[in-house]
């Protein structure tokens, strides 16, 4: 199996050199990431500057591409350029904090494997709960299991997942659970603060939702410690109301 391995944390973060190692039980691993963090950048893409690129070495003396721009524009340039051969698999990860619920909307992990299955390519985002000693290696091995246990699954060919793996899962045993992504609006609210200068600025803060989050979603799989794995799709037409839509009569 040929993997596209990328994220959104640098080219230098150690989750994505904890699943490099891990991957390679699974086939053979070309790696191109963003030169720098892009963590809520989304499905951003460059297209007004140009995109450089460059390989550099990391500590481990391996050699990688790093590329100045998204993780969209990281699976773009190495499908198109970089890759010597057209991947079978692209995986996005291992991302420092939980990407579920909503947050799959603004994610740059989860964004790169979307730009993956553009191209009719099995795609994975993998992300782990935060903690300033977070446990990659651990973490690696679980998403290798359910990366390797997705991708021989011939009903997987060309789809996009998103895993999720708790803190408490890389301590002890946990389930793999198939849940939908859970649709909770969490609080946006910001903070007003002053520079130096006098200068007025907002920090946003991250509170709980004002309702709870639905049961049997990844938010609340995630909370009782299981990891989660939800399929996901980028068409996002409404197709049943825009069936009814078209006896709507609209006019311009």
């Amino acid at each position: 199996m040929k993997i596209l391995l990328t994220n959104d944390d640098g080219v230098y973060a150690p989750g994505l050199a904890a699943l490099e190692t891990q991957l390679r039980h699974l086939g053979e691993v070309f790696v191109a990431a963003p030169a720098t963090e892009q963590s809520g950048v989304g499905h951003a893409i460059t297209f007004l500057t140009p995109l450089v690129c460059k390989k550099v070495m990391r500590q481990d003396r391996s050699w990688v591409w790093a590329v100045d721009g998204s993780p969209a524009d990281s699976v773009k340039l190495a499908i198109a350029e970089l890759c010597p051969w057209r991947p079978d698999l692209v995986v996005s990860g291992i991302n420092n904090g939980l990407n579920a619920g909503i947050n799959v909307l603004y994610s740059g992990t989860v964004a790169a494997a979307i730009e993956g299955a553009f191209f009719g390519i099995t795609s994975c985002a993998v992300s782990l709960e935060y903690n300033p000693e977070a446990d990659f290696q651990a973490a690696a091995v679980i998403a290798r299991n359910v990366i390797g246990g997705i991708a021989a699954r011939e009903e997987a060919a060309g789809g996009l997942f998103n895993i999720n793996i708790p803190t408490a899962a890389t301590e002890r045993s946990a389930e793999v659970r198939v849940v939908p992504m859970g649709l909770a609006q969490y609080g946006d609210r910001y903070e007003k603060r002053q520079d130096p200068g006098g200068r007025d600025y907002y920090w946003a803060i991250w509170s709980e939702p004002e309702t709870p989050p639905a049961e049997g979603t990844d938010v609340t799989e995630l909370r009782d410690g299981r990891v989660t794995v939800t399929p996901l799709q980028f068409d996002l037409t409404r197709r049943k109301l825009a069936a009814q839509m078209n006896n709507w009569n609209l006019r311009s």
